[in-house]
């Protein structure tokens, strides 16, 4: 367990969807980062370490229920009992009842990877630490795409150091302790 002996770890896994990973757009570095999580996937499952899937939704386009897009990447998929969360806004813990689940399972330290950086998982990183869960990011798995102004590997570098410290412990995942 990551601070207390008495605390309950989980894993959220966030937006690993298949519209992150083309046809229009692939985020950066698809091929590490689906490893990565899912490496981390399977030592949290070995663990016994309760894992939670988040999927957004929009009404339509890529991200529209029951897409092709819409689905979890299959390296990622959830297995039976594994609650997925649909969300319809950047923040997992809006609309949803996440947070009552991760309280009824006696979660404390909640460690975060997916998609995208600057959005959604900068957003549950900062939700999840004001309502009191220890937060760790993975730092190397989580990713998103180059922006106008900024390359994906900077976006990623930025959220890594703005969110270290008072909002998460930045953590790569071989370094990951449930």
């Amino acid at each position: 367990m990551s601070s207390s002996d008495s605390a309950k770890s989980a894993l959220l896994l966030i937006d690993i969807q298949q519209a992150m990973f083309g046809p229009q757009e692939v985020c950066h570095e698809p091929e590490a980062v689906t490893r990565t999580i899912a490496d981390l996937l399977a030592r949290a499952r070995n663990e016994g370490v309760p894992v939670f899937h988040v999927r957004h939704c929009e009404a339509e386009g890529s991200f529209e229920p029951g897409s092709a897009g819409w689905q979890i990447h299959p390296s990622v998929a959830p297995r039976d009992g594994e609650p997925v969360f649909e969300k319809w806004a950047s923040s997992a813990f809006y609309n949803t009842d996440l947070d009552q689940r991760l309280r009824e399972r006696g979660v404390a330290d909640l460690t975060i990877a997916g998609l995208q950086t600057e959005y959604c998982i900068d957003t549950a990183c900062r939700v999840a630490q004001t309502l009191g869960y220890r937060v760790t990011l993975v730092g190397d798995a989580h990713s998103t795409f180059d922006s106008p102004d900024l390359s994906a590997a900077q976006i990623i570098a930025h959220h890594n150091k703005v969110l270290s410290g008072i909002v998460a412990a930045v953590t790569p995942a071989r370094d990951v302790r449930f």
